[in-house]
């Protein structure tokens, strides 16, 4: 199985867009959804990915977050840093190679109360062989990508 990740973390890399050093946004969105339009506070309290309702949705951070219930905006509303994903959304594994990719919401892990999304279930599976290491990599590597410098 282990060269199989590897083959397709490095097909993941060749595929994907890297760009000189620019400002991404804050957070990442597809037509204005945040996490695709899933609700980041069931990831915690359902342990899976559910997809949001327009009806029950917020702006935050310069994007539209949608959520399955009132009572998940609301929970959302009062601590958004708990319950946005790290890395605004962006793949972990992604930013822990100091670089920026799309993500699948039923890609997701938390660790120490963080949320952490990846661009697929393979990549997710990279990335978790080293947790921690990808962790650290990708905290040094956001405030870069973020700001483009």
């Amino acid at each position: 199985m282990r060269p199989f990740i590897q083959a397709a973390t490095f097909l993941f890399a060749v595929f994907v867009l890297i760009s000189p050093a620019h400002a991404v946004d804050p957070v990442f969105h597809v037509d204005g959804k945040a996490i695709r339009g899933y609700d980041p506070v069931a990831y915690f309290t359902q342990e899976k990915a559910v997809e949001g309702v327009p009806a029950h949705s917020i702006e935050y951070n310069g994007a539209t977050w949608q959520f399955a219930s009132a009572e998940n905006r609301k929970l959302f509303a009062a601590n958004p840093e708990k319950y946005a994903p790290a890395y605004g959304g962006y793949c972990a594994f992604a930013v822990a190679n100091n670089y920026t990719a799309s993500i699948d919401p039923d890609a997701w892990t938390i660790r120490d109360g963080k949320l952490y999304l990846n661009y697929s279930k393979i990549v997710r599976a990279r990335w978790a062989l080293d947790k921690s290491g990808n962790i650290t990599a990708a905290d040094q590597n956001w405030p870069g990508l973020r700001d483009g410098s």
